[in-house]
């Protein structure tokens, strides 16, 4: 049982351009079909079948520098997906490189592509992927995907309406197998220490002021000690909030905060009236950094934000009370705090408008894909499909005790509701009204409900539906059980309860090629100014001078492109 959470490596749709080639020097069409699979077998028997001999995948990986979670003697070139891989399908993986998920895999990404180096496959996102295809570097598994694609993985991907096909598609062929994400990745919530609160005999916060007078109590009351932190930031590797093309799983980020202002930075939006915004330079943007300026100075906030290799380090060492971001950070993003404090009451919820409204960017339906080489022979490729099809059915099956990110090129594949649909069949069988036996349907879109139903109730021991679960409600004896669960129940329980009151959608979620031109150095400028005038380098005047320089420096040429291409009829 997992979480759904990625790596900071974003993938997002795009589909212009030249046709891409494939295989091993074998032209456009994908470089023929597999020479050792079964013969005689399609569908799914094909799509899980075993190869006659071993073939052999060459990839790149990013990998968690800080989990321990493998077991002694293992790598992650062997372990317990591996040798699955291996055992199952004659799949042999081969981990050509390695490099820490963030900018460190990213910079090692970039320079296999600028060096024309790709292993057989790797997963990165779309500025990456777009770089490898005007370089004609992909495989074109158009042929291959529809003949090894399972009947699960199809019934996901078509549930998308089209969109993640269309984000992997280059000229109207498949060059990249799609993650689709839970829509809840992009919802960013307050997480808090609700054993603080209750020390101190504070109600939960529910607007900005209520966060920043908890956060006061927090400063002066010093319950970790000296240690103590009231408002976790980003780190170094992360970011101030979600833009159009990370539009997810941004963990310590400020974007609820934003989004009480009603601003929604790093969004293009639509005015209304055939024009085109940019989030980042709304009038509400103001208000929103002078508070986070003040909080920074006043100490409310990490004073070593923007410069601390791991945000997650005080959090796991429960000396932060307050941070902000998706659902799979109480339970699976925060492990390590509940192994040092087992009471320690995480919660989930909503941060308000200051007249009571929930306001939320809402993100794209996939951020990252699994490309694979034109080098790759035609075994290969199909090789790399097939794990896809594994992890997609198989997934609820591995030791739970070790994380998920070790299984090779794993991409995302989940319906978009599937984490709110879980919380809801969960709740029924907790109290009782659904068996768990009925969810045995291996080839389900929701592929873990049926491992889910069996454990929640041996997780959740004092379930009572008239009253919000805590900690001392689950059994932590199983750790991959009780995280998932503890993120699913505690998590996603704003989102799967409550009704967003205004869903914010970007007018594109992709790059267009006057922004592939532009963003750099705009992204570059804002990051630098945003940051600089939270942490007090800059006065909040640099704002307005922000905002024309932006427009100045290709800003207005692309919000102006933006609207003839998405807006004006």
């Amino acid at each position: 049982m997992r979480k759904y959470t990625v790596i900071a490596i974003l993938l997002v749709f795009f589909a212009t351009g030249a046709l891409f080639a494939g295989g091993r020097n074998q032209g456009s069409t994908g470089g023929g079909m597999p020479t050792l699979s079964p013969q005689g077998l399609t569908g799914d028997a094909l799509a899980f079948s075993k190869f006659t001999k071993p073939v052999d995948v060459h990839i790149g990986m990013a990998v968690n520098p800080i989990d321990s979670s493998l077991p002694r003697g293992d790598t992650a070139q062997n372990n317990q997906y591996t040798r699955y891989l291996r055992d199952k399908f004659n799949i042999n993986v081969i981990v050509d490189w390695t490099a820490a998920s963030g900018n460190d895999y990213n910079e090692k990404v970039a320079l296999s592509i600028a060096s024309n180096t790709l292993p057989d496959g790797l997963t990165t996102g779309s500025m990456q992927m777009r770089k490898a295809a005007v370089s004609g570097m992909l495989y074109d598994i158009t042929d291959l995907f529809n003949a090894y694609a399972s009947s699960q993985v199809k019934k996901i991907i078509d549930s998308t309406n089209g969109r993640a096909k269309e984000m992997v598609s280059y000229n109207g062929r498949m060059i990249a197998l799609p993650h689709v994400a839970v829509t809840t990745d992009g919802i960013h919530t307050m997480h808090i220490q609700k054993n603080w609160l209750d020390q101190y005999n504070l109600q939960v916060p529910r607007t900005i002021n209520d966060i920043e007078n908890v956060a006061r109590v927090f400063k002066d009351r010093k319950p970790a000690g000296a240690r103590t932190i009231p408002i976790i930031g980003p780190d170094k590797n992360t970011k101030l909030y979600s833009n159009f093309l990370e539009s997810t799983n941004n963990m310590n980020g400020f974007d609820p905060i934003f989004a009480a202002f009603d601003a929604y930075p790093g969004y293009f939006l639509d005015n209304k009236n055939g024009t085109a915004s940019y989030g980042s330079l709304s009038p509400n943007m103001k208000p929103a950094l002078e508070l986070l300026a003040r909080w920074y100075k006043e100490g409310l906030i990490d004073p070593e934000m923007g410069t601390r290799d791991q945000s997650g380090e005080p959090v796991n060492a429960n000396e932060a009370g307050i941070r902000f971001g998706p659902w799979w950070g109480i339970g699976y993003g925060n492990n390590d705090s509940f192994i040092n404090n087992p009471n320690v009451n995480w919660q989930a919820y909503p941060v308000y408008s200051a007249d009571g409204k929930w306001n939320s960017p809402m993100p794209a339906s996939g951020i990252f894909s699994c490309l694979i080489s034109k080098k790759a022979s035609a075994d290969t490729a199909a090789a790399i499909i097939m794990m896809y099809n594994v992890l997609t059915r198989d997934e609820a099956i591995f030791d739970t005790g070790v994380a998920i990110e070790w299984y090779p090129l794993r991409t995302i594949l989940a319906p978009a509701d599937e984490c709110e649909y879980t919380y809801r069949e969960l709740t029924k069988v907790l109290k009782g009204e659904a068996n768990p036996a009925n969810y045995n349907d291996p080839m389900s879109p929701y592929k873990l409900l049926y491992g889910d139903v069996q454990e929640v109730r041996s997780v959740i021991t004092g379930y009572s539906p008239n009253r919000e679960l805590s900690v001392k409600d689950f059994n932590q004896s199983n750790r991959g059980n009780f995280n998932r669960m503890y993120s699913l129940m505690i998590g996603d329980r704003p989102f799967a309860t409550q009704k967003v009151d205004k869903a914010v959608t970007s007018i594109t979620y992709a790059m267009t090629d006057l922004l592939e031109q532009r963003w750099a150095n705009l992204k570059r400028m804002e990051d630098e100014i945003m940051m600089k005038i939270i942490i007090g380098q800059l006065d909040i005047s640099a704002f307005d001078k922000f905002v024309s320089d932006w427009l100045a420096q290709g800003g207005q040429a692309v919000l102006n492109d933006l609207a003839t291409q998405f807006l004006k009829k």
